[in-house]
Protein backbone atom coordinates (compact mmCIF):
# COMPACT_ATOMS: atom_id res chain seq x y z
CA UNK A 1 0.00 0.00 0.00
CA UNK A 2 1.35 3.40 -0.99
CA UNK A 3 0.86 6.11 1.63
CA UNK A 4 0.48 9.67 0.27
CA UNK A 5 2.86 12.46 1.18
CA UNK A 6 0.92 14.98 3.17
CA UNK A 7 2.83 17.96 1.87
CA UNK A 8 1.54 17.30 -1.66
CA UNK A 9 -2.13 17.52 -0.70
CA UNK A 10 -4.38 19.80 -2.69
CA UNK A 11 -7.81 20.96 -1.47
CA UNK A 12 -11.09 19.45 -2.64
CA UNK A 13 -14.63 20.71 -2.03
CA UNK A 14 -15.66 20.96 1.62
CA UNK A 15 -18.87 21.99 3.37
CA UNK A 16 -17.37 24.66 5.63
CA UNK A 17 -16.02 27.98 4.41
CA UNK A 18 -12.40 28.18 5.63
CA UNK A 19 -12.12 30.13 8.87
CA UNK A 20 -15.88 30.67 9.18
CA UNK A 21 -18.62 28.93 11.12
CA UNK A 22 -22.23 28.53 9.94
CA UNK A 23 -24.62 31.47 10.35
CA UNK A 24 -21.84 33.82 11.39
CA UNK A 25 -21.23 31.98 14.67
CA UNK A 26 -17.83 31.81 16.28
CA UNK A 27 -15.42 29.21 14.90
CA UNK A 28 -15.05 26.25 17.25
CA UNK A 29 -11.57 25.70 18.64
CA UNK A 30 -10.48 22.20 17.58
CA UNK A 31 -7.91 20.31 19.62
CA UNK A 32 -5.82 17.37 18.46
CA UNK A 33 -4.48 14.90 21.03
CA UNK A 34 -0.71 15.25 20.56
CA UNK A 35 0.78 12.51 22.73
CA UNK A 36 1.60 9.96 20.02
CA UNK A 37 0.54 9.02 16.50
CA UNK A 38 -0.30 11.08 13.44
CA UNK A 39 -1.54 14.25 15.12
CA UNK A 40 0.55 16.42 12.78
CA UNK A 41 -1.34 15.10 9.77
CA UNK A 42 -4.68 15.97 11.37
CA UNK A 43 -3.38 19.43 12.21
CA UNK A 44 -2.32 19.99 8.62
CA UNK A 45 -5.75 19.01 7.34
CA UNK A 46 -7.42 21.46 9.71
CA UNK A 47 -5.09 24.26 8.63
CA UNK A 48 -6.09 23.64 5.02
CA UNK A 49 -9.64 24.40 6.18
CA UNK A 50 -8.56 27.64 7.82
CA UNK A 51 -8.81 26.16 11.32
CA UNK A 52 -5.77 26.56 13.57
CA UNK A 53 -5.64 23.47 15.81
CA UNK A 54 -4.56 23.29 19.44
CA UNK A 55 -2.22 20.46 20.43
CA UNK A 56 -3.64 18.80 23.56
CA UNK A 57 -1.19 17.13 25.93
CA UNK A 58 -2.40 18.16 29.40
CA UNK A 59 -5.75 18.75 31.12
CA UNK A 60 -5.21 22.51 30.93
CA UNK A 61 -4.94 22.20 27.13
CA UNK A 62 -8.24 20.34 27.05
CA UNK A 63 -9.89 23.21 28.89
CA UNK A 64 -9.11 25.56 25.98
CA UNK A 65 -10.80 23.59 23.17
CA UNK A 66 -14.39 23.06 22.04
CA UNK A 67 -13.81 19.72 20.29
CA UNK A 68 -11.09 17.07 20.13
CA UNK A 69 -9.60 14.69 17.56
CA UNK A 70 -8.03 11.44 18.80
CA UNK A 71 -5.56 10.45 16.07
CA UNK A 72 -4.31 7.11 14.82
CA UNK A 73 -1.23 5.59 16.40
CA UNK A 74 -0.50 2.71 18.77
CA UNK A 75 -3.53 2.38 21.02
CA UNK A 76 -1.83 0.74 24.02
CA UNK A 77 0.89 3.39 24.11
CA UNK A 78 -1.63 6.15 23.56
CA UNK A 79 -3.81 5.05 26.48
CA UNK A 80 -0.77 4.71 28.73
CA UNK A 81 0.32 8.26 27.91
CA UNK A 82 -3.25 9.50 28.18
CA UNK A 83 -3.52 8.20 31.74
CA UNK A 84 0.02 9.32 32.61
CA UNK A 85 -1.02 12.87 31.73
CA UNK A 86 -4.27 12.58 33.76
CA UNK A 87 -6.51 13.22 30.77
CA UNK A 88 -9.05 10.41 31.21
CA UNK A 89 -11.43 11.95 33.74
CA UNK A 90 -11.31 15.49 32.27
CA UNK A 91 -12.13 14.20 28.78
CA UNK A 92 -14.91 11.93 30.03
CA UNK A 93 -16.39 14.91 31.87
CA UNK A 94 -16.20 17.14 28.79
CA UNK A 95 -17.89 14.45 26.69
CA UNK A 96 -20.70 14.16 29.25
CA UNK A 97 -21.10 17.92 28.85
CA UNK A 98 -21.49 17.46 25.09
CA UNK A 99 -18.04 18.09 23.63
CA UNK A 100 -17.59 16.68 20.09
CA UNK A 101 -14.85 14.05 19.75
CA UNK A 102 -13.62 12.22 16.65
CA UNK A 103 -11.40 9.15 16.87
CA UNK A 104 -9.55 7.72 13.86
CA UNK A 105 -8.13 4.16 13.91
CA UNK A 106 -6.40 3.96 17.33
CA UNK A 107 -8.54 6.93 18.32
CA UNK A 108 -11.62 4.82 17.55
CA UNK A 109 -10.29 2.18 19.97
CA UNK A 110 -9.99 4.86 22.67
CA UNK A 111 -13.57 5.99 21.96
CA UNK A 112 -15.07 2.55 22.59
CA UNK A 113 -17.28 1.57 25.48
CA UNK A 114 -15.66 -1.87 25.43
CA UNK A 115 -13.03 -3.89 23.55
CA UNK A 116 -12.97 -7.55 22.56
CA UNK A 117 -9.35 -7.67 23.74
CA UNK A 118 -8.20 -7.30 27.35
CA UNK A 119 -6.23 -4.12 26.73
CA UNK A 120 -5.99 -1.22 26.50
CA UNK A 121 -8.77 0.10 28.72
CA UNK A 122 -10.88 2.35 26.45
CA UNK A 123 -12.35 5.67 27.52
CA UNK A 124 -16.03 4.77 27.06
CA UNK A 125 -16.87 7.87 25.04
CA UNK A 126 -19.16 6.15 22.53
CA UNK A 127 -21.59 3.21 22.73
CA UNK A 128 -19.54 0.88 20.53
CA UNK A 129 -17.68 -2.38 21.02
CA UNK A 130 -14.47 -2.56 19.01
CA UNK A 131 -11.82 -5.13 18.14
CA UNK A 132 -8.21 -4.23 17.39
CA UNK A 133 -6.52 -5.17 14.10
CA UNK A 134 -9.84 -6.39 12.68
CA UNK A 135 -8.41 -6.75 9.17
CA UNK A 136 -5.06 -8.29 10.10
CA UNK A 137 -1.60 -6.97 10.77
CA UNK A 138 0.49 -4.42 8.84
CA UNK A 139 0.81 -6.57 5.70
CA UNK A 140 -2.99 -6.80 5.45
CA UNK A 141 -3.41 -3.02 5.41
CA UNK A 142 -5.33 -1.80 2.38
CA UNK A 143 -6.87 1.20 0.64
CA UNK A 144 -10.29 1.51 -0.94
CA UNK A 145 -12.87 4.02 -2.20
CA UNK A 146 -15.77 4.52 0.22
CA UNK A 147 -19.22 5.93 -0.45
CA UNK A 148 -19.98 8.20 2.51
CA UNK A 149 -23.50 9.58 1.94
CA UNK A 150 -23.18 12.42 4.45
CA UNK A 151 -20.17 13.74 2.48
CA UNK A 152 -21.76 13.37 -0.95
CA UNK A 153 -19.90 12.53 -4.16
CA UNK A 154 -17.29 11.51 -5.14
CA UNK A 155 -16.34 8.48 -3.03
CA UNK A 156 -13.51 9.06 -0.56
CA UNK A 157 -10.25 7.19 -1.08
CA UNK A 158 -9.40 5.74 2.34
CA UNK A 159 -6.52 3.95 4.06
CA UNK A 160 -6.94 1.09 6.54
CA UNK A 161 -3.70 0.52 8.45
CA UNK A 162 -3.94 -2.21 11.12
CA UNK A 163 -7.49 -0.93 11.39
CA UNK A 164 -9.93 -1.71 14.20
CA UNK A 165 -13.43 -2.97 13.54
CA UNK A 166 -16.90 -2.38 14.95
CA UNK A 167 -18.28 -5.46 16.72
CA UNK A 168 -21.43 -3.96 18.24
CA UNK A 169 -23.18 -0.59 18.39
CA UNK A 170 -25.78 0.94 20.66
CA UNK A 171 -29.24 1.90 19.34
CA UNK A 172 -28.34 5.58 19.00
CA UNK A 173 -25.22 4.98 16.91
CA UNK A 174 -25.56 5.80 13.20
CA UNK A 175 -23.42 4.05 10.59
CA UNK A 176 -21.83 6.63 8.28
CA UNK A 177 -19.94 4.34 5.90
CA UNK A 178 -19.58 0.67 5.02
CA UNK A 179 -17.21 -1.43 2.97
CA UNK A 180 -18.58 -3.12 -0.15
CA UNK A 181 -19.40 -6.24 1.91
CA UNK A 182 -21.51 -4.19 4.33
CA UNK A 183 -18.96 -3.98 7.15
CA UNK A 184 -19.39 -0.66 9.03
CA UNK A 185 -16.23 1.45 9.13
CA UNK A 186 -17.48 4.85 10.32
CA UNK A 187 -20.14 5.78 12.85
CA UNK A 188 -21.59 8.71 14.75
CA UNK A 189 -23.38 9.04 18.09
CA UNK A 190 -24.52 12.59 18.69
CA UNK A 191 -21.44 14.83 18.35
CA UNK A 192 -19.04 11.88 18.60
CA UNK A 193 -17.57 10.21 15.52
CA UNK A 194 -15.37 7.15 15.02
CA UNK A 195 -13.63 6.02 11.83
CA UNK A 196 -11.62 2.84 11.32
CA UNK A 197 -9.72 4.49 8.46
CA UNK A 198 -7.40 7.50 8.16
CA UNK A 199 -8.95 10.56 6.44
CA UNK A 200 -5.88 12.55 7.47
CA UNK A 201 -3.71 10.53 5.07
CA UNK A 202 -5.73 11.49 1.99
CA UNK A 203 -6.01 14.57 -0.21
CA UNK A 204 -9.71 14.83 0.68
CA UNK A 205 -10.65 17.34 3.38
CA UNK A 206 -14.37 16.57 3.58
CA UNK A 207 -14.36 14.44 6.72
CA UNK A 208 -12.39 17.05 8.63
CA UNK A 209 -14.81 19.71 7.38
CA UNK A 210 -17.69 17.49 8.51
CA UNK A 211 -16.26 17.31 12.03
CA UNK A 212 -15.57 21.05 12.14
CA UNK A 213 -19.19 21.61 11.13
CA UNK A 214 -20.38 19.35 13.98
CA UNK A 215 -18.22 21.31 16.43
CA UNK A 216 -19.52 24.64 15.15
CA UNK A 217 -23.13 23.48 15.44
CA UNK A 218 -22.58 22.34 19.04
CA UNK A 219 -20.82 25.60 19.93
CA UNK A 220 -23.37 27.92 18.29
CA UNK A 221 -26.15 27.65 20.95
CA UNK A 222 -23.61 28.47 23.69
CA UNK A 223 -22.65 31.80 22.14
Amino acid sequence: MTQPKIETLTPVTWNVTPGEAPNGASQACIGVLALQGDFLEHSMMLRHLGVEPVEVRLPRDLDTVDALILPGGESTTMVRLFDLHDLREPLQRRVREGMPVWGTCAGMILMAKSLVEDRPEPLGLMDITVTRNAYGRQLESFETDLDIPTLGDPPMHTFFIRAPGFVDMGPDVEVLARLADGTPVAAREGPRVATAFHPELTNDFRFHAYFVEIANQVLAPKK
